[in-house]
């Protein structure tokens, strides 16, 4: 019986976001394969549906949203309330084909779009403004009465 000893070693200090970042990188080399990318040039994903980014946030005396829209015309974006949800949709028109043209990459989206969003209890819906300006559409949902009141200080015992 060989009873050597084996040098220990100390385990590698564990990082939670190595196998994301792999696999982050193994995607990414799938994405950028030519017979893939020939695909997509064929039966591009982004002229179905894509989401539009927001922020959202929260003054004294209202909710504000901003959502991103760059290259749309005011009359391409619609927005509605119903009940407790607002809805940005619309549709991102592409560009005038290009003939004799190589894509090398393609990231911009078109097509229809459509984000909904639940809406507090203290938001006046009737009360609602939307600009838009510079490919941001800004849309402020005034709290009422009771929204802007003003929180109670709890004690802990």
């Amino acid at each position: 019986m060989d009873m050597s000893l084996i040098k220990w070693r100390p385990k590698e200090e564990w990082d939670p976001l190595k196998d994301l970042r792999e696999l982050e990188e193994e995607l990414s080399r799938f994405f950028d394969f030519p017979l893939l990318r020939w695909h997509l040039e064929k039966h591009p994903l982004r002229e179905r549906v894509w989401s539009v980014p927001l922020d959202i946030y929260e003054t004294k005396d209202a909710v504000v949203i901003k959502a991103d829209l760059p290259g749309m015309k005011k009359n391409e974006i619609n927005v509605s309330v119903q009940g407790d949800i607002l809805t940005i949709s619309g549709e991102k028109k592409k560009e005038e084909e290009v003939k004799d043209k190589h894509i090398h990459r393609v990231e911009r989206f078109y097509g229809t779009f459509q984000r909904s969003i639940n809406l507090p209890s203290y938001v006046d819906t009737s009360k609602i403004k939307a600009s838009y300006k510079e490919g941001v559409l800004e849309i402020t949902l005034p709290k009422t009465e009771e929204g802007k009141a003003k929180g109670i200080k709890v004690e802990i015992e």
